[in-house]
């Protein structure tokens, strides 16, 4: 029999799936966490330039500011008035023209990365002015008497607004690289040392350098840092999720998926409440990196995949954890109860199979018409989610109440599907990318002051998006034939991880027009939208196997023969051995 066979029998998911998938999910909270942290670490707060901040010998704290002013103007130097003190000493500076510095509002963030300053300060020459006031009618005018060098400690200030917003978004954008990276390392990696043992180097990578993050001592140092949380999210992402498919039956697979999901977007509802609670930026990255070091005692509980090493001849293993999974389940096995192989029945047939590449998706005109447009909507599903799920201030709410909400969005739309599928996997994904893409184009005609009509269409938009996300990947494997599935999904999933590296990026296009991003949001779902009533339907329909399938020509006898399972039944002769 094979291994789905021995799943029937020893329970698809019971006991020991169960508790495998609480293992699972637990870190899906906190990779939620680092996925979207930055709405709140990277967040620009109000602004001022200032040309003649009043200070003392050390950064105080603004005097009268009024940050009540257009965005447009938070880049222009303001000039103080200094009529309410004798004797000031000003220190002047200089970043992105900005002769005074900057000044941050404080009222939402205590800090962000924005407003940070480097930890280690450098010695410099300051320039120091006195400024003297005399008293003139009732205040004072100010008089500058003497200007004079000398050598003290400057902090250096991170600044990143204005001239220095770009690199905000170029940082988002170098965090979603190192997804792309891990999922192409990693994945390389866990076909050959196995799934748990990347799981388990991944989240105590990212417990590390996600600490790590928290003292950042510049912003580069902190950009690379994020890239590794990146790379590892990666590895735990994907690994879970292939390791709770290798040990679940069939028939539950979809669901038990769904759970996964199910438990990000909880981490997605919780990062606003523990943001809500700590408004400082590093304090806040550590409070969710710190506890991943309680993932330890993963090493003693999260099973190895048996499947896995029956695919790598490490049969007695694999045999002992089957057994140990069926007396968990309450399905104790005897030796003579199970007897797998895992050759192919002779091998000569091995020969015949031929070696499918990724050019195969692209080299028949029918193939290459469905694999474009699959890698399409991978693509501009994870632009959409991301683009609105990382820049929820735009929409003008309290971010906090934004972000839980968008967190709620996940349950409903990622639960429609399962109803939804079973009718109609074509139609479902039209429809979402549709209303997604709709959704976020009504919100460039609604004004600044109904914020609340804008953040209900954004929500309606993240609605669509999500769900169609959640569709894609089941549609994608029902259409891409057994021979060349595998390679169709890998580049699925790179040109998703492409639309997330971009989707930062997306929103420099404020500096053309304000709504530019949100057209790109829209227009973009409503493109894939049409190009896939182009696809086949494939609910209640056999899947194809192989290219020919696709292309509706005649399969040969050959291809025929090459196409049967590899697994067959063992002959009853030594139980104790898996073939």
């Amino acid at each position: 029999m094979n291994f789905d066979e021995v799943l029937d029998r020893i329970g698809g998911f019971g006991r020991f799936q169960k508790t495998l998938y609480v293992w699972i999910c637990l870190p899906q909270i906190f990779l939620a966490f680092h996925m979207l942290v930055s709405v709140f670490t990277g967040a620009v707060p109000p602004h001022l330039c200032r040309s003649a901040l009043p200070m003392g010998d050390g950064d105080g704290p603004s005097l009268g500011f009024n940050f009540s002013i257009a965005p447009g103007e938070s880049c222009k130097p303001f000039q103080s008035q200094l009529n309410h003190t004798p004797a000031i000493t000003e220190h002047s500076s200089t970043s992105n023209g900005c002769t005074g510095g900057w000044e941050f509002s404080k009222e939402v963030f205590l800090s962000t990365i924005v407003t940070e300053q480097d930890i280690l300060a450098e010695p410099a020459l300051i320039y120091k002015r006195w400024i003297f006031a005399q008293p003139h009618n009732g205040g004072y005018l100010s008089d500058t008497a003497l200007s004079c060098p000398a050598v003290g400690l400057r902090w250096k200030k991170w600044d990143l607004v204005c001239e220095n917003a770009t690199l905000n978004s170029i940082g988002s954008s170098i965090y979603m690289f190192g997804l792309l990276v891990g999922a192409v390392l990693f994945g390389a990696l866990a076909d050959k040392y196995g799934r748990r043992m990347i799981i388990l180097i991944g989240l105590a990578v990212q417990a590390i350098f996600g600490v790590g993050v928290a003292f950042a001592p510049n912003f580069y140092i902190y950009v690379l840092l994020r890239f590794v949380v990146g790379m590892t999210i990666s590895a735990v992402i994907m690994n879970a999720f292939v390791l709770g498919t290798e040990w679940t039956g069939p028939k539950k697979r979809m669901l038990a998926g769904v759970i996964t999901d199910y438990f990000f977007g909880f981490g997605y509802i919780l990062l606003a409440g523990v943001a809500y609670l700590i408004r400082d930026w590093r304090k806040l990255q550590l409070a969710i990196s710190a506890p991943s070091f309680l993932f330890l005692f993963y090493i003693w509980v999260l099973p190895k995949s048996a499947r896995w090493l029956m695919a790598n001849n490490k049969h007695e293993e694999a045999l002992d954890l089957i057994h140990k999974a069926a007396l968990t389940n309450g399905k104790p096995l005897v030796d003579d109860d199970i007897e797998l192989c895992q050759s192919p029945k002779n091998s000569e047939k091995l020969q015949d199979l031929r070696k499918y590449t990724v050019i195969d998706l692209v080299r028949t005109p029918k193939m290459r018409k469905q694999s474009l447009i699959l890698f399409y909507l991978w693509f501009v599903n994870v632009l959409v989610y991301y683009g609105l799920s990382l820049n929820i201030s735009d929409f003008g709410m309290n971010i906090y109440l934004t972000q839980m909400i968008f967190g709620l969005v996940e349950m409903p739309a990622r639960t429609i599907t399962l109803f939804t599928l079973n009718r109609s996997r074509r139609i479902s994904q039209l429809a979402f990318l549709a209303v997604g893409g709709l959704a976020c184009l009504l919100t460039i005609f609604i004004p600044d002051d109904l914020s609340v009509v804008r953040t209900v269409l954004a929500m309606v938009g993240k609605f669509g998006i999500t769900a169609s996300l959640s569709i894609v990947y089941i549609y994608s494997a029902e259409v891409f034939p057994t021979v060349i599935r595998q390679n169709g999904i890998g580049m699925g999933s790179m040109c998703a991880r492409a639309g997330g590296v971009i989707a930062p990026i997306i929103y420099l296009l404020r500096n053309i027009s304000r709504h530019a991003p949100m057209v790109v949001f829209g227009l973009c779902p409503l493109i894939g939208a049409a190009l896939t009533m182009f696809l086949p339907e494939t609910a209640h329909k056999p899947l194809p196997d192989t290219i020919e399938d696709v292309e509706c020509t005649r399969v040969s006898a050959m291809a025929e023969k090459s196409q049967h399972a590899l697994y067959e039944e063992c002959p009853k002769q030594n139980p104790d051995v898996i073939l």
